[in-house]
């Protein structure tokens, strides 16, 4: 390499402070790819990209379960209760005086009684599939977000006085049923005869077709006026369950006391969490793992450097020891190779950010245009639940990877930086 004359870099060796111009100018002179140096800069180049993808990767997949995690959250907590209300010893015939108890209670956004059961749906030509049919006030209705503010087709206008119901999109589509369609349910649940129970079997006006995003929830829900659900499954003058509603989904077992006392009657409850316990763990240690595994690709990635600098510093021995003559400390020479190192490390997490960034941003989008190109249905509704891959950001996760990646590769300088302050310059000119 060309140095700068004696005295200029002597002086500013002595004169200046840590990283220095001077030592900025070394260090970004060793980044530089030259012939010679042929191998050092493809290390480098590995180090970098390996870099790169790990942080992406990272921040990928983390706002990916994030947003899994979230979507899920929301569309499973808006549309089932948040505690939920069983009678105990006798029917829930006042259902209407515990729901209004129950509704003053403070940090309860709202009740829904509720009837419900499993039935077989057919649509006006061919085709089956279950369904669950859920027997709700229109007042009740409205309040849930995901599916009063997702009606597709037709209006949920008239629904507590009419005889209609309102069926996912999935559901609708599966059974070939259409807006004003009658679909058929069949419950085994029916008439008790002398030949045995018969099941009960009643067509209804599909009245209002709605999409959750959710393709459990579409393919299976069937919402029916509360009075025609109690006809349909014999339950007369009760519900057979209470679903309520908090402002804070996540302190409900604080509010589950006040709860059971507001009911005034032997009744036990269950939570959301509960419920869901199994699943949301499920997901959070996949989370947890996922970051361990790819945590590793960035470790990889800061030893590619450590295997870099090391040749560098073997590389580059004559010009470390005529720097020392020339008067560089070894402090000075330490940190020019911490520079170094530290500049592909920094580079390839600030690249590694943007483009986990990016991708997140569209990651609908890039889905889209590979399931266009490989003819292949990538993220099935069917098999993920949601319609969509969501993605959500968390700035503190993100800064989490970045200080992460960043910290590793200064970590991975040190050595090879020492030992190359450690250098003899008398060694390392005996040969030259």
């Amino acid at each position: 390499m060309s140095l700068p004359e004696s005295p200029t870099a002597a002086e500013a060796s002595r004169s200046s402070r840590p990283f220095s111009r001077f030592e900025w100018m070394i260090a970004g002179r060793y980044l530089r790819s030259r012939r010679r140096d042929a191998g050092v800069s493809v290390i480098a180049g590995f180090s970098f990209v390996g870099i790169m993808l790990g942080v992406a990767a990272l921040i990928i997949v983390m706002s990916v379960m994030n947003g899994f995690r979230g979507e899920l959250m929301m569309r499973i907590l808006g549309v089932n209760g948040h505690v939920i209300l069983y009678p105990i010893d006798r029917p829930l015939t006042d259902y209407e005086q515990v729901a209004d108890r129950i509704g003053q209670v403070d940090g309860v956004e709202f009740v829904m009684p509720m009837v419900q059961g499993q039935v077989l749906a057919q649509g006006p030509n061919s085709g089956s599939t279950g369904a669950l049919v859920r027997g709700v006030r229109l007042a009740d209705l409205t309040k849930l977000a995901p599916v009063s503010e997702n009606v597709k087709l037709g209006s949920l206008e008239g629904f507590d006085t009419g005889d209609g119901v309102a069926v996912g999109s999935r559901l609708a589509s599966s059974l070939g049923i259409g807006l004003g369609d009658m679909i058929t349910l069949i419950s085994p649940d029916g008439d008790v005869t002398a030949f045995g129970t018969s099941p009960r079997v009643k067509a209804y006006p599909v009245t209002a077709i709605f999409e959750i995003g959710m393709s459990e929830y579409d393919a299976a829900y069937v919402y029916m006026p509360l009075s025609e659900a109690q006809l349909y499954f014999n339950q007369e003058n009760q519900v057979q369950s209470i679903e309520v509603f908090v402002d804070r989904p996540d302190e409900v077992k604080a509010l589950q006391p006040a709860i059971e006392a507001a009911a005034g009657r032997p009744v036990y409850t269950v939570t959301w969490e509960t419920q869901n316990q199994s699943f949301f763990s499920a997901l959070n240690v996949e989370r947890n793992v996922m970051f361990i595994i790819l945590t590793l690709i960035v470790l990889v990635a800061a030893l590619n450097i450590i295997s870099g600098l090391f040749m560098l510093v073997k590389d580059k021995g004559r010009d470390i020891a005529i720097l020392r003559t020339m008067g560089a400390t070894k402090g000075s020479v330490m940190r020019v190779f911490f520079i170094t190192g530290a500049s592909i490390g920094f580079a390839g997490t600030l690249a590694g950010f943007v483009l986990g960034l990016l991708f997140c941003i569209n990651i609908e989008s890039i889905r889209q245009f590979f399931s266009w190109v490989t003819g292949v249905v990538l993220f099935n509704p069917e098999f993920y639940f949601l319609s969509q891959l969501p993605a959500e950001v968390d700035p503190s996760e993100v800064v989490l990877v970045v200080a992460m990646a960043i910290g590793l590769s200064f970590l991975a300088t040190i050595l090879p930086s020492w030992r190359a302050s450690r250098l003899d310059p008398v060694d390392a000119l005996r040969y030259e």
